[in-house]
């Protein structure tokens, strides 16, 4: 839940649904206000209508009849009787008596009494809110017929079924249901365009060749991924001209540079003829890792299912082959979706820089969720904290002797990063606690169903 809410859909989500929730809220407070209102003026003006009709006919019926009439005017909510005890006190006209008294006219006194009756202190449930009193007329008033006879007149709240335990939760439920479904459709709708953008930005960090977004859905929505679509096509322009001029200018110094070392065998000074072939050969080497910078930036290799541990396996194999101490341990059981040349040149690499370097290569994988990790550590010095991210800037190379006693251009753990990042992989340095370098290679697992 924590992640969700964290998400963009779990907040515009929480968002519409707590707005709406309490925008309607709102609407039914005032709603069942104004009922509760209207409902109240129209039993005081029912009750109005009752208590005149009995009063009147009270009046005019004789007092061995008013007797029996009495009797049947003792139900309901507007009730006439006969006092079975004295009177109290009584106050001062209210609203209710005032019109009932304009109605009646002079022959009949009314008189509000100070002691209302109990019933107006009960507590009475409403619809979804606190329990409260009625707000209509509730009051006794003492009633002096034309003849001196007196009477009791009671005006009572109405009577009201008790809600159940159950039945405003009940009542709210399809609604709450109904608001969530709706909330989440709106955030669905509103964010799904901006999950195609999010996975496509990550499919082109990992392909550059990545087929383009879908131009579907709203307006703004098409124009953003025509734009994404157009930057992508940018993007890939500018790296493939890059890429064809570094490998062109690399290739071309091929031929001087061959033409030059046959040239040198005719020095006839030793010493100069060993200073300027070691030159050459630097030359060469440049260039060589130069044609290898320009192909870790191509994409234009399929990508296909790999296996891990035969991959490592073949290029620790082939290390050892050629005389080079590597070891190999720990298995990973997964496959990754990769360049096959690519992903060889990039484990190459961090062997090479390692044996080159560290003069020998421990070499450690291992399954992780949904990832494999692939531990490469040296027996060399290390590398200072201050220049491990200098360390993948092309041509960078470490002012101490770990650079300087076996050369290098300072090329090959940027041609790794680059592999690495085109196959949605991570390359992190790091000292180790008992001495030399480590180089941690994180790669994603590959799944047939994606």
């Amino acid at each position: 839940m924590k992640a969700f809410l964290g998400s963009m859909t779990g907040r515009v989500f929480a968002v519409l649904l707590f707005g709406i929730i309490a925008s309607a809220a709102l609407t039914q407070w005032l709603s069942v206000g104004e009922r509760t209102r209207a409902f109240e003026r129209y039993r005081d003006f029912h009750a109005m209508e009752r208590a005149e009709q009995l009063i009147s006919t009270a009046e005019a019926l004789a007092e061995p009849s008013r007797s029996t009439y009495l009797r049947m005017a003792t139900r309901g909510t507007i009730l006439l009787q006969r006092p079975d005890q004295p009177l109290a006190a009584t106050t001062g006209p209210t609203e209710f008596s005032v019109r009932l008294q304009r109605r009646l006219g002079k022959g009949i006194a009314l008189l509000p009494l100070a002691v209302r009756p109990p019933e107006c202190y009960q507590p009475r449930q409403s619809y979804i809110f606190a329990p409260s009193q009625w707000g209509g007329a509730c009051e006794a008033m003492r009633v002096r017929l034309s003849d001196g006879a007196l009477l009791k007149l009671s005006i009572l709240p109405p009577p009201e079924k008790p809600a159940t335990e159950y039945s405003e939760l009940l009542a709210l439920l399809p609604f709450l249901f109904s608001v969530a479904a709706l909330a989440y459709l709106v955030t669905r709708m509103t964010m799904r365009p901006l999950k195609r953008l999010a996975q496509a930005a990550k499919d082109l960090g990992n392909d550059i060749n990545h087929p383009p977004v879908a131009l579907s859905g709203a307006a703004e929505i098409r124009q953003a991924s025509a734009a994404f679509n157009a930057m992508q096509a940018r993007i890939r322009q500018h790296i493939m001209q890059r890429t064809q001029m570094l490998a062109a200018i690399t290739h071309d110094l091929q031929t001087p540079l061959t033409r030059l070392r046959l040239r040198l065998e005719k020095v006839d000074n030793p010493d100069l003829q060993q200073r300027l072939i070691d030159d050459l050969s630097a030359m060469q080497q440049m260039v060589k890792e130069g044609l290898d910078l320009a192909r870790s930036m191509d994409t234009t290799e399929t990508m296909q299912a790999l296996d891990l541990d035969s991959l490592l396996d073949s290029v620790c194999s082939d290390a050892t082959d050629s005389g080079q101490p590597v070891e190999l341990s720990g298995k990973a059981g997964m496959a990754l979706m990769g360049r096959p040349l690519a992903i060889r040149r990039c484990l190459v690499n961090l062997i090479d820089n390692a044996v080159k370097y560290g003069h020998h290569a421990n070499v450690t994988v291992e399954r992780l969720v949904g990832a494999a990790r692939i531990r490469i550590r040296d027996g060399g010095p290390g590398i200072a904290d201050d220049q491990m991210a200098r360390v993948f800037e092309p041509f960078y190379r470490i002012e101490t002797s770990r650079s300087r006693e076996s050369g290098g251009t300072g090329l090959g753990l940027t041609i790794a990063r680059n592999i690495a990042e085109q196959h949605g992989a991570n390359v992190v340095l790091a000292n180790h606690a008992d001495g030399g370098l480590e180089v941690t290679l994180v790669v994603p697992e590959y799944y047939a169903g994606r």
